[in-house]
């Protein structure tokens, strides 16, 4: 019985281990062969990503650690207009002033001083801050708050409105500050990250990216001496004068500006490049004020009509719609029809470009100008000079696209119809239809110019015509300005 029970044993290890044997046989002739292989054991595989594809998120918090304490709150008392305080207005033997200034309660029409918020940071260890010249402008009082919540009073060192800077001061040394980097090198898609205070939530952290570069947003004289970041990291009320920084922790510009039509954040803002504010605060620094500069010409953008009209391959560069009399320009001798494409070896791809370049260079300095005159490539020097309060204006065409057949009612200006206009052009447009309607001409214009060439009378402006290819592009003047409108003959 024993040897029996031996033997069945001896059997079904047997069979155990041939069983084994057949199965690693087949998986190793699996492994060696071709064949399918069940879908639960298919080892994954990540593809490489491609180059630029973002392949996680970042973690903010470093930089926010290593930054947060050189951004500061601000808040500032407005000044007090004049019978803006109780008892201020009216007479002095006035009972009814008297009533108010005795019991502390501002008189009826009058409102107490106003109070606002705003964010800055600091740009040297010995209290200096940069921020929004909007947010300190016109204030009696302005308290920084650091994050360690110690609190100064602020001397406004310089405000200028025409950048929306402003260098503010603190008694404090030993402070910590920030980093700047390089606005020329940031693309968009970049992250951009946001410290400030949004309705006085202080050091609060907002991301996004860098939605475009270049934004121009024109002040009431309809000029930009600023081209803005434009990015999507929530700014709110609040976060004005507060820095914008790229991925590496360098501030690349100063919140300034956001566009809502609710007065909050709707997902575009726009950033002083940081460069142009450094340039800013170096001269309040040292001056107390800024100088910009002009070279007296005025500008508008160029769409495809135009830069087929004057010969360019693309739509580029700052055409030259009038110059001053005895501006630089016109010593340097530039003329309407004139195309700047580069100042100083830096681009100028749009006509807003032009203004905020030339305004960073000091007064009486040389620029460099690339140029495209009477289809070819140029280059002439110019001397700048201080800009005053009423430049000339960017003209811009808002009809570059128009089109349409040549066709004009003209006649000759008289010499006292000159003086009344205040132009030089001589020809005057008394009817307007069809092409020309269309291409946003009017009754009224003065034609100066055809494709760069001046034309004095009905006969040039028609040899002119005759030369042109398939568009014309005509200097008018209507007012004060000069604009060329193209107008595609056919």
């Amino acid at each position: 019985m024993g040897s029996i029970r031996t033997w069945s044993l001896a059997l079904i290890a047997g069979i155990f281990v041939v069983v084994v044997a057949h199965q690693r046989s087949n998986a190793d002739a699996g492994l060696a062969g071709p064949g399918p292989v069940p879908a639960a054991v298919s080892p994954a595989v990540t593809p490489a990503p491609a180059a630029g594809r973002v392949t996680g998120l970042p973690d903010f918090s470093g930089l926010v650690a290593e930054n947060g304490a050189a951004v500061v709150n601000i808040s500032v008392v407005e000044k007090a207009r004049k019978g803006a305080n109780p008892g201020d207005s009216g007479d002095a033997d006035d009972p009814l002033s008297q009533f108010f200034r005795h019991y502390q309660m501002p008189a009826p029409g009058h409102a107490p001083p106003g109070k606002g918020i705003g964010s800055g940071f600091i740009v040297s260890s010995d209290g200096y801050v940069l921020t929004n010249a909007h947010v300190v402008d016109d204030a009696s009082e302005v308290t920084v708050r650091l994050t360690d919540r110690r609190e100064f009073a602020a001397k406004v060192i310089g405000v200028d409105k025409g950048s929306d800077v402003a260098l503010i001061k603190i008694p404090a040394t030993g402070l910590p500050t920030v980093r700047f980097g390089d606005p020329s090198r940031i693309r968009p898609g970049q992250w951009a990250i946001v410290i400030g205070s949004p309705f006085g939530f202080e050091n609060s952290v907002t991301a996004g990216v860098i939605s475009a570069i270049g934004r121009p947003l024109p002040d009431e004289s309809g000029t930009s001496y600023v081209t803005f970041i434009q990015t999507d990291a929530a700014v709110n009320p609040g976060n004005s004068g507060g820095p914008l920084f790229n991925i590496d922790g360098q501030v690349i510009g100063i919140n300034s500006q956001i566009y809502s039509r609710t007065g909050g954040y709707m997902g575009v803002s726009f950033a002083i490049p940081i460069d142009f504010a450094l340039n800013v605060k170096d001269q309040l620094l040292k001056y107390g004020k800024v100088s910009r500069s002009r070279i007296g010409v005025a500008v508008q953008d160029i769409g495809q009509q135009l830069a087929q009209t004057f010969g360019l391959a693309t739509p580029h560069g700052a055409l030259i719609s009038s110059v001053e009399p005895n501006s630089p320009g016109e010593h340097a001798g530039l003329k309407p029809g004139d195309v700047i494409t580069s100042v100083n070896g830096r681009n100028i791809d749009h006509s807003w470009d032009l203004p905020a370049v030339i305004s960073q260079l000091p007064p009486g300095s040389q620029a460099h100008l690339g140029i495209w005159h009477d289809r070819k490539a140029t280059d002439v020097t110019v001397k700048t000079v201080l800009l005053e309060s009423t430049p000339a204006r960017d003209a811009r065409n808002s009809n570059d696209d128009s089109g349409g057949k040549l066709g004009l009612a003209l006649r000759p200006l008289e010499p006292n119809e000159q003086n009344e206009l205040h132009t030089k052009g001589r020809l005057l447009v008394e009817d307007v239809s069809g092409p020309a309607l269309a291409a946003g001409l009017q009754a009224g214009d003065v034609v100066l110019g055809v494709n760069g060439t001046s034309v004095t009378s009905v006969a040039e402006l028609k040899r002119e015509v005759a030369r042109a290819g398939h568009s014309v592009a005509l200097l008018i003047q209507r007012d004060e300005a000069q604009l060329y409108y193209p107008v595609d003959i056919g």
